[in-house]
């Protein structure tokens, strides 16, 4: 094989030394230290073995440096590629589409698939796109498939907004004239059914298995009262039997004695009939109850708690006896209230803060 002559001659094997020791891109260097070798003398083998290539990789990189100069030692940028099926405002569509969600009437199904949303943006667009490349643009989009939680047909979601906003005021309004100017503590309270039926939980499995976990069948039940405080990262909890009024008197009386002393308690919660003033239901002097709007649990940050309790310590289990269901409930909620750290993040809003 004859050697290609190096035809330029405005670097010297110094300056291609000087610009592989600035270069950035450590291919490029090793190729301008080639051919510096090759200017100094050395046998082209021993020059392209020295930077790790073989003689006619070489040969190649002398074709390019005559023909471009030392900055065709660089790898050369890959073309734009194809173009992006969907324009940026279609793309938009794409994700209003998503965040909507299907209407039965217009498009045939309750929820999105991947191929439905192909379907779609064939029938608006006029170009059809793979499955696969749907999932990446949903993706990229911040889109996930999860799980839905159940909302009530009657929700408010304009009374919810109004809560949000005017939180701080609600708050103010419901403090009894004996304790103004009291410091003031935002407590969450809700209660969850635990029972032998139990609920399941997700688990890793291998893909495209249905694993199995125990579900009892059975139908005793008993109820845990929850309440949660975030700023101080702390909660009050009772297992009880029945959730009635006389239940729920005994809760406000257990998140009472946790009020920090001099404090005043402002206790969010449903509108749930064992929650209504009057009755059986006796509220302490440094507790005040503030109602939810309407069917709107995903405002009480204790749905969250029942969440993560039901994750990580209540699901996929068999409860032998009433007994066994109480001990579960205490050792969940004792295992929540000595982390204070995991109850603040998940029962901190940040709408629901106030200076009273």
């Amino acid at each position: 094989m004859v050697a290609v002559a190096l035809t330029r001659d405005e670097h010297t094997a110094a300056d291609l030394r000087r610009f592989a020791a600035a270069c950035r891109d450590a291919a490029a260097a090793r190729r301008m230290l080639a051919l510096a070798l090759v200017l100094e003398g050395l046998p082209r083998a021993v020059a392209a073995e020295t930077c790790g290539m073989d003689r006619q990789t070489l040969r190649d990189w002398v074709h390019r440096y005559n023909a471009e100069g030392v900055s065709g030692l660089s790898n050369r940028k890959e073309g734009v590629g194809r173009k992006p099926l969907l324009t940026a405002d279609q793309v938009e569509v794409v994700a209003e589409l998503v965040r909507t969600g299907p209407d039965l009437a217009s498009h045939g199904v309750v929820r999105w698939r991947r191929a439905d949303l192909a379907a779609v943006i064939e029938q608006r667009f006029g170009v059809r796109p793979d499955v696969r490349t749907v999932g990446k643009l949903l993706r990229r989009l911040g889109f996930r498939r999860l799980s839905v939680r159940p909302r009530h047909p009657g929700h408010d979601a304009a009374a919810q907004e109004a809560h949000k906003k005017n939180f701080a005021a609600l708050v103010a309004a419901a403090i009894p004239e004996h304790a103004r100017g009291k410091p003031i503590e935002l407590w969450w309270q809700d209660e969850a059914r635990v029972g032998q039926q139990g609920t399941l939980t997700r688990i890793w499995a291998a893909k495209g298995s249905r694993p199995p976990a125990p579900r009892d069948q059975r139908y005793r039940w008993a109820y845990l009262f929850g309440a949660v405080c975030p700023a101080r990262g702390t909660g009050a909890g009772l297992v009880l039997p029945l959730a009635n009024g006389a239940a729920m008197t005994l809760h406000l009386a257990e998140i009472s004695r946790l009020v920090a002393p001099g404090a005043h308690a402002v206790v969010t919660l449903d509108g749930a009939g064992w929650h209504q003033t009057g009755g059986k239901l006796r509220v302490p002097d440094n507790v005040s109850l503030l109602p939810l709007p309407p069917y709107s649990p995903e405002l009480n940050p204790v749905e969250n708690v029942w969440q993560y309790l039901r994750q990580n310590q209540l699901s996929n289990r068999v409860f032998e006896a009433y007994e066994a269901i109480v001990d579960a409930c205490c050792t969940a909620w004792n295992a929540l209230t000595d982390d204070p750290a995991r109850i603040t993040s998940i029962a901190t809003r940040d709408w629901a803060q106030v200076t009273v």
